[in-house]
């Protein structure tokens, strides 16, 4: 029989470990190449061949999206494997059509096939969209666990965009390595919290590899944290899946993909920010739940907002940066910086586009729908060179930062601006006490 050709359509992330776990090694198929899509600058590249193994000796290119159907053609394609998170259904569909059009097969993997088992219990924080609060409801569960005594080693979504063989496996246990390992602005803004509440935290392109390193981490390890990325489903079989969903775009966790999927995997839903969402929208979210996951625990959550210095922004024109994926390919329309700028008090959020240059120009453009928010996008030093001279030619008087780390240590902020924090807190029970509490007594965890 012969093998079959194949071309896995991604974005630098779930793609790498679809063929690490189903189409390494397997004899049966030939990965012709990659495309990618959503992060910018990532095509061009190749899988390098120290990671694809011995069936890939020249590596495996990676070619831009908008090239598929020409390569389907050229490259004798018999499968497509969609392999990319936080999209609408429309666009899935829309991607079976291209490839269904151009005479291959459109295919989705899923858990069965490329969820790895940790030889220890494994906790996951995923969400139904991106800029859920999957953050902060992981710095919750750790600060839970570590506080019983247990090391916790968390293990993060990918975001491989530079080197990929020197990004195999990667330990962030300091700041100081953030820089070592050059960290983009979206990898700062995962790595940086966990480390600073004294937590490991992995990453990487090779998760098998990466989770047989955190069992065995230097400081000990008792329990696997999966740190979600995007709405992606889990890499490693988990013993307690817990969701975040979004009622700020509520309808959202049952037309998204692979969102929905998290859902109707929960053992525990944790409906955040409601503090700040529409009640109509927390009610849509929860009749979403009960109809597709009714067993689920459900947790009621808001993310309360704190400012380092209110006076900067009341009366102020402000201009919001806000986390850069939560905004682009994650579609919100609010974040944690408009919450703190509305409520202390600002004047007027400035519009960024009239001042925006180079990649983040480009960003407007891909994403017209942003707004009068500026996203926080670092893949790159041009990008984040880029986003320095937009912050500091806006004609604005100051900046609410609404990312996840303090932008000031790794830009040049020359206007008067402040940082806005944000953590999870439960209203009232059920809540995640509770649910770990029985996970840690299931487990027999001392």
């Amino acid at each position: 029989m012969a093998k079959k050709n194949v071309i896995i359509i991604g974005a630098a992330g779930r793609d790498f470990h679809n063929f690490n776990t189903y189409f390494r090694g397997n004899k049966d198929y030939n990965v012709v190449a990659f495309t990618a899509a959503q992060i910018p600058d990532i095509d061009g590249r190749k899988y390098p061949k120290e990671l694809a193994g011995d069936l890939y000796p020249e590596g495996i290119p990676i070619h831009a999206e908008d090239e598929l159907e020409k390569l389907i053609k050229d490259l004798n394609v018999d499968d497509c494997v969609f392999s990319y998170s936080d999209v609408p259904y429309q666009h899935v569909m829309k991607m079976s059509a291209r490839v269904n059009a151009a005479g291959a097969n459109f295919e989705l993997l899923g858990p069965n096939d490329t969820m790895i088992k940790s030889k220890k219990p494994v906790v996951a924080v995923v969400a139904t969209r991106t800029g859920c609060g999957k953050s902060q409801t992981s710095r919750k569960v750790i600060e839970y666990l570590m506080g019983k005594g247990l090391k916790v080693v968390a293990i993060r979504h990918p975001m491989p965009y530079g080197d990929l063989n020197a990004q195999k496996v990667q330990r962030y246990a300091k700041v100081s390595d953030l820089e070592k390992n050059k960290c983009t602005i979206e990898e700062m803004e995962e790595y940086e919290p966990h480390v600073v509440r004294g937590n490991v935290i992995y990453a990487g392109v090779d998760y098998e590899a990466i989770v047989r390193e955190a069992e065995n981490d230097p400081n000990g390890c008792d329990v696997i944290l999966w740190d979600g990325g995007n709405n992606d489903f889990p890499f490693y079989k988990t013993d307690l899946h817990i969701t975040v969903a979004d009622p700020h775009r509520p309808g959202h966790e049952l037309s998204y993909y692979p969102g929905e999927v998290n859902l109707r995997m929960a053992d525990a839903i944790i409906i955040n920010k409601m503090d700040s969402a529409p009640p109509e929208g927390i009610q849509t979210v929860r009749e979403s739940i009960n109809s597709v996951n009714p067993n689920a625990t459900v947790i009621d959550g808001a993310s309360p907002i704190k400012v380092d210095d209110p006076s900067v922004i009341k009366g102020k024109r402000v201009l919001v940066v806000e986390d850069g994926p939560t905004l682009t390919h994650g579609e919100m329309k609010i974040g944690a910086g408009v919450v703190a700028a509305q409520k202390f008090g600002c004047k007027e959020l400035i519009d960024p586009r009239p001042y925006a240059v180079g990649k983040l120009a480009e960003t407007f453009k891909i994403y017209p729908n942003v707004g009068t928010l500026l996203p926080a996008m670092g893949y790159s030093p041009q990008q984040l060179k880029d986003l320095e001279t937009t912050i500091n030619t806006t004609d604005c008087d100051a900046v609410v930062i609404g990312t996840p780390i303090d932008l000031n240590r790794i830009i040049d902020i020359k206007k008067p601006n402040t940082r806005v924090y944000y953590d999870l807190q439960e209203i009232g029970e059920p809540n995640l006490d509770g649910v770990l509490s029985e996970f840690i007594q299931k487990h027999n965890l001392k």
